[in-house]
């Protein structure tokens, strides 16, 4: 299991509001008294003071979000660096838009089930909440042959767990949708059709339970069947996505995670 997963986050100087209104003032008279060039070379050198930008660059500075991802092999990133998986690339991406984010806290492992991913969940200590939660489950329920009935049962209990520790938000919990393995070269030899069926049944359910619960779903697998004719979007194990796959699925991500923090 890997949790509490972090990589150095930039200190931020806290300094009050008045000595620092106060700064900016003085800054903003003597650049005043420079002439309109001294506004054109800052802004040319990507220093964004011209009047209308002083508070569009950057967005709530003073609150580091903090994100949580649940889920198995797809969520850790299964034969990619720990830096390349959707968690972490999603995060790297936000940080790059201005939003402070900590370090992903992953709770996952290769081979879960939505039962095992509960019982984990169960012995963890967890933050009282996180800003974003997002959870991915489900592939080896169907890979065992798991009934989906059983797998809508437990995921809906895992998907008010997610709500829980969002704090109540719904608008924060993303739940995302399945991949297709058959597409990838380890499915060779396997029932393809039979398996993206049922993979189908399965984000049907899941699909079903976000909008009931009124949470966010994040649809991934189209693009994942595309691996068919794509080899650059399989890993290594010839089952897993590789980091150019997990990058669309980040965008995605980011984009919408972003949306919510305007």
């Amino acid at each position: 299991m890997k949790q509490n997963l972090s990589f150095p986050v930039k200190a931020q100087t806290k300094r009050p509001v008045a000595v620092l209104a106060a700064l900016g003032l003085a800054f903003l008279v003597r650049l005043l008294s420079c002439g309109k060039g001294a506004f054109t070379r800052l802004a040319a050198a990507g220093m964004m003071i011209l009047p209308g930008q002083l508070f569009s660059q950057t967005h709530d500075t003073m609150h580091t979000y903090s994100y949580l991802a649940l889920g198995d092999s797809y969520t850790i990133g299964e034969a990619v660096l720990l830096t390349e998986n959707f968690p972490y690339q999603t995060v790297q991406l936000l940080r790059g838009k201005g939003y402070n984010f900590h370090a992903p806290e992953v709770i996952a492992k290769t081979g879960w089930t939505t039962d095992e991913l509960s019982a984990a969940m169960n012995e963890h200590v967890f933050l009282p909440r996180y800003d974003f939660v997002t959870l991915l489950i489900g592939v080896n329920n169907q890979y065992r042959g798991r009934d989906v009935i059983e797998f809508k049962e437990q995921l809906e209990e895992l998907l008010k767990k997610a709500v829980e520790l969002a704090h109540g938000k719904k608008d924060r919990v993303i739940l995302v949708s399945i991949p297709d393995y058959s597409y990838t070269p380890f499915a060779a030899g396997m029932e393809r059709e039979k398996i993206s069926r049922e993979l189908d049944v399965y984000n049907g359910v899941l699909r079903a339970l976000s909008a009931q619960y009124k949470v966010h779903h994040l649809d991934i697998t189209p693009g994942t069947r595309e691996a068919a004719a794509d080899s650059s979007l399989v890993a290594s194990d010839g089952l897993h996505p590789s980091a150019s796959e997990y990058a669309r699925w980040a965008s995605k991500l980011a984009e919408l995670i972003s949306s919510q923090l305007k």
